[in-house]
């Protein structure tokens, strides 16, 4: 069994047990939340699509841990006109664990 869900802009494919990294989410470590965006839920041969959203269908799921990604460079260079400015950025990020669908 196995679901797509949308959160932070972005669409995961998820299943029980499931640990993903996602945008960062207001909720404490350790606290149980609910993903009620579900796109499509499927249970072997039965599949449910939503239009957008299916109605009444959530995904449980526990925060772990709450972090920041690595490092990227931003480098913007212009030849011949004596213009380099460099940038960096670390995106934060919220790992959870899936526990339950539907």
């Amino acid at each position: 069994m196995y679901a797509v869900i949308r959160t932070g802009g972005k669409q995961y494919r998820v299943a029980e047990g499931d640990k993903l990294r996602v945008e960062k989410l207001t909720a404490d470590e350790g606290a149980d939340i609910e993903f009620d965006q579900v796109l499509l839920l499927a249970d072997g041969d039965q599949i449910q699509v939503g239009k957008p959203f299916l109605s009444g269908q959530k995904v449980q799921a526990q925060v772990l841990e709450h972090g920041r990604g690595k490092k990227v460079n931003i480098i913007k260079f212009r030849r011949r006109k004596h213009h380099l400015k460099r940038q960096g950025h670390r995106q934060s990020y919220t790992e959870v664990r899936i526990t339950g669908i539907g």
